[in-house]
C-alpha cells in the first residue's frame, strides 16, 4: 500500500506541481490512514478499503481532536488518492465519494441523554456473552471517566485501582491524570476481570486491561465496531462514536453542578477554553428548563 502512496505523490509533484510542504502533509495524512488500517488488521490492499473503514478513520480523527482545517486537508488527501487509484485501475469503486469537508463555524458536540446512556449500558449488560461483559466494562469506564478511546484501549492492569475507585490514564502530550470511577463502573470492571479476562488471556505477561478474543489489546477500531453494534441494538442513532460518550460525560457533569475547572481536569484539556464549549450545551438545558418552569415564559 505504501508503494502506491509513493506513486501518487510522484504524480502530484510531476503532473500537478504541488509544493514540497503539501506533499509532506499528504504523505503524513495517507500514512496515518495506513497505520490506522494496520492497527485494525482489517485490510491489506487499497481495494479492500471500503466506506466503513473510511468512516471509522474519520471518527478516529474526531476522537483525536484535529482542527477542522486539518481534517479538511486530510479529507482532500484521501479523496485525491482514491481518485488516482481508480484512474490507475488499482480499485473499482471510490470509498471516499460520500466524504464532505467540515463546515466552517463551530458545531456543538452531540451528547446522548442520560436515558439514552442508561439504555445503551443496559442493552450491553443484558447481552450476557463474554464479549458483552467486556464491552459493558469498557463503556462504563469510558463514560464514567470521560476518556478518549485511545486512552481507554491504552489502559493497563496497573492503571486501575479498585480500592480507591480510580483509573490512571495518559492523555495528549503524555500528560497523566487520575479520574474517579463510580461504583457501577467498578462493579462492571470487577466482573470482567473475574470472569472474562482470564478466558481471553493467552500470555501471562500481557498487561493490557481490555483484551480481544486472541488475548491481545483491543484496538481502537475493534472497540469502535463494538460500540456501533451496541448502539444499533439499543436504538441509538448511527452518529454515536466513542467521543459521543466523552461529550455526554462532560455535559452531564456540568448539568449536575460540577465546576468547569473540575471537568477540565477530568477530561485532560490543556486549556479551559476547550472545555467551555460544553457551557453552550448546558446553557441550552437551562433555557429549556426555564421555559418549561417559569410561569410567564
Amino acid at each position: 500500500m505504501r508503494e502506491q502512496i509513493d506513486s501518487f505523490l510522484n504524480y502530484l509533484a510531476v503532473e500537478r506541481g504541488m509544493s514540497s510542504n503539501t506533499l509532506d502533509a499528504y504523505f503524513n495524512d495517507l500514512t496515518g490512514l495506513i497505520e490506522f488500517l494496520e492497527d485494525s488488521k482489517a485490510t491489506r490492499n487499497w481495494s479492500d478499503v471500503g466506506a466503513s473503514e473510511i468512516s471509522a478513520f474519520m471518527d478516529d480523527l474526531d476522537e483525536r481532536g484535529y482542527a477542522r482545517s486539518t481534517r479538511a486537508r486530510k479529507i482532500a488527501a484521501l479523496k485525491s488518492m482514491f481518485r488516482f487509484l481508480r484512474e490507475e485501475g488499482a480499485i473499482e469503486g471510490n470509498p471516499t465519494e460520500a466524504l464532505r469537508s467540515p463546515r466552517t463555524g463551530r458545531t456543538l458536540p452531540k451528547a446522548l441523554s442520560i436515558e439514552q446512556v442508561d439504555t445503551l449500558l443496559t442493552t450491553v449488560y443484558e447481552d450476557g456473552t463474554p464479549e458483552g461483559v467486556r464491552d459493558a466494562a469498557m463503556l462504563e469506564v469510558l463514560y464514567a471517566a470521560g476518556l478518549r478511546v485511545s486512552e481507554l484501549v491504552g489502559l493497563d492492569l496497573r492503571d486501575l485501582n479498585l480500592e480507591t475507585g480510580s483509573v490512571r490514564c495518559i492523555g495528549k502530550g503524555s500528560k497523566e491524570r487520575v479520574v474517579p470511577l463510580h461504583s457501577q463502573a467498578i462493579e462492571s470492571v470487577s466482573r470482567y476481570l473475574d470472569t472474562v479476562r482470564p478466558l481471553y488471556e493467552r500470555q501471562q505477561q500481557e498487561q493490557a486491561l481490555f483484551l480481544n478474543r486472541n488475548g491481545r489489546r483491543l484496538s481502537r477500531q475493534g472497540f469502535w465496531l463494538r460500540l456501533k453494534r451496541a448502539g444499533r441494538a439499543a436504538g441509538i442513532p448511527d452518529h454515536i462514536t466513542p467521543h459521543t460518550l466523552r461529550h455526554s460525560f462532560a455535559t452531564h457533569m456540568l448539568r449536575g453542578g460540577a465546576s468547569l475547572r473540575h471537568v477540565q481536569e477530568m477530561l485532560g484539556h490543556a486549556s479551559i477554553a476547550t472545555t467551555q464549549i460544553y457551557t453552550h450545551l448546558t446553557s441550552e438545558h437551562v433555557r429549556e428548563e426555564y421555559d418549561r418552569a417559569f410561569p410567564r415564559a
